[in-house]
């Protein structure tokens, strides 16, 4: 009898146990989540703990298992990875938001009308704008230093182009850097006119400038981080891949994740000089949770729209203008050499065709018998015929859809329509490849990863200009957009492990929307903003 009490005993306890459910920190039900696995996998339910995910299925599955007191019910809405930008200047947006907002100006007197406004909330003793496109004027020629030396005589005056490959500034800027006739210009251009210069420079002259530009204090550096995170959580981005850092910035990012001021996931790309160079290859690559510094960013020219992009033939709207490399192909092939010696990423910003070339030579070159280098060129926007195999060697490209867009309005006119079929040929790059990271260069470009999807499957502005798509035999289709933004950013940042997919293991980081990305009228897509963001498991918009 007592055998048999016992062994009763035993079978309630055993059934208990299988009846218990296992307890995790959220559970979300009723969802359209989109994996992005590697069969691009819908399901309905998710269990996460500490962070990550632990399970996803069906609503049934994962609730027979899983209890939670923070189970949230999507209603229907749609779940996607949390969204990486491959290519941007998160530090550099977060510091232009301090400063004067040029975006979006029609003219130089709106732009000295911005400055004027800036001053009375701000009043600078040294002005630093940000944004100007004279592509955008009605006259579009540079503008030069008269019209900043009217209003601004006494105050230096330092306005950065929307590409940051060239600025324009007042007579007392270029009186404290020294800068005259007679100074001279390596990889750039600092422009003359009437035997004296008009006030704009252009790419390696710039370093001239930014050297009396006074540094921002530790609190405006900290706003602007701040200021920066926000907005990418408001648009769904959990990853930005900060194209080019100096040391002390990539310091403070990791302090102020550590004590939780500072959440996002930053993928750091150090600047490529020799001193960072020395200091990072002894130190080694260094990884947090929130972090990851394994690359180097390489300048290779110029941009387009200055005419600063290196050009095999001169540009079509101005004669014997080839653009300029900002280092000489031995100099390139010596950073890339030091690189490739050791265990760190290179990736390198390459418009022009010329540049491409002699970049993805000196990829073939220093990589060979290195496995699984995942190098980047980043931009790859004019490519020759024949480089576009260079990409089938594991050279990743890295490439901005909205570039395509806004560019396009002018693009023809500098390149002429032979150089501009293989310009922004994104699907082209893609079946060589067989991957592409999609970022959006903001603040060049505005940070809205909606704009940067609408692109790359439409090939439209946000006014859905032009009809039938610009170029569209380099669409790229919603499923292989998604990718470039999730898991193939991710791969390209060595991190496909740990994000850019909801699988069981990964980081619980993604978006929700109300709107289905991979069936909403295209012409919508520019319009959806998040419902809600989480990063680590955890709501931050």
């Amino acid at each position: 009898m007592k055998q048999i009490t016992l062994l009763l005993s035993l079978f309630l306890v055993f059934s208990c146990n299988q009846n218990q459910k296992k307890t995790v920190d959220t559970i979300i039900t009723h969802a359209t989540i989109y994996t992005v696995d590697k069969t691009f996998s819908t399901a309905t339910a998710m269990a996460i703990s500490e962070g990550k995910i632990v399970a996803i299925g069906t609503d049934s599955e994962i609730q027979n298992v899983y209890e939670s007191k923070n189970t949230i019910d999507a209603k229907g809405k749609f779940i996607y990875p949390g969204l990486i930008d491959a290519h941007c200047h998160f530090y550099g947006f977060g510091l232009s938001l301090q400063e004067v907002d040029l975006r979006g100006t029609r003219s130089m007197k709106e732009v000295i009308a911005r400055i004027k406004a800036f001053q009375k909330v701000k009043k600078s003793d040294f002005i630093v704008g940000n944004g100007w496109d004279q592509n955008n004027w009605v006259e579009k020629q540079f503008p030069t230093k008269e019209e900043l030396d009217a209003e601004f005589p006494d105050i230096p005056v330092v306005l950065n182009r929307i590409d940051g490959h060239a600025i324009i500034v007042n007579s007392k800027v270029l009186k404290l850097a020294g800068i005259t006739k007679d100074t001279k210009a390596v990889g750039g251009q600092i422009e003359i006119k009437n035997g004296e210069p008009t006030g704009i420079l252009i790419d390696n002259p710039m370093d001239l400038v930014f050297k009396i530009i006074p540094k921002p204090n530790r609190k405006t550096q900290i706003a602007a981080l701040v200021d920066a995170e926000k907005n990418m959580f408001h648009y769904g981005l959990t990853t930005v891949n900060d194209a080019g850092l100096d040391p002390d910035v990539i310091h403070l990012i990791d302090s102020l994740q550590k004590v939780k001021v500072l959440k996002i996931n930053v993928y750091a790309m150090i600047s490529a000089n020799q001193k960072n160079i020395d200091l990072y290859l002894k130190k080694g690559i260094y990884k947090t949770n929130s972090l990851d510094v394994r690359s180097f960013k390489l300048f290779g020219d110029g941009a387009l729209g200055s005419r600063g992009a290196c050009l095999h033939k001169e540009y079509s709207d101005m004669a014997k203008q080839y653009g300029a490399l900002l280092s000489s192909p031995s100099e390139l092939k010596g950073i890339a050499k030091q690189i490739a010696a050791s265990d760190f990423q290179l990736n390198s910003h390459a418009i022009g065709d010329s540049a491409n070339t002699v970049l993805l030579k000196i990829y073939k070159e220093v990589l060979r018998g290195k496995k699984d280098r995942r190098w980047k060129i980043e931009h790859a926007q004019i490519i020759r015929e024949q480089d576009f195999d260079y990409f089938k060697l594991g050279i990743i490209p890295s490439v901005q859809p909205t570039h395509a867009t806004s560019d396009m309005y002018w693009a023809g006119e500098r390149l002429g329509k032979e150089r501009l079929k293989n310009a922004y040929a994104y699907k082209k790059l893609l079946q060589k490849a067989g991957i592409i990271a999609l970022g959006t260069d903001f603040p060049v470009e505005q940070v809205n990863p909606m704009l940067t999807f609408h692109a790359a499957v439409a090939r439209k502005d946000s006014k859905n200009y032009p009809k039938g798509g610009f170029q569209i035999e380099n669409a790229l289709s919603r499923e292989e957009t998604l990718k470039g933004m999730t898991i193939w950013a991710a791969y390209s940042n060595f991190q496909e492990k740990e994000k850019g997919s909801l699988e069981v293991g990964k980081w619980a980081d993604f978006v929700i929307f109300d709107k289905d990305l991979m069936k909403v009228n295209e012409d919508q897509i520019v319009k959806i903003l998040p419902k809600a963001t989480y990063l680590k498991g955890a709501k931050v918009n």
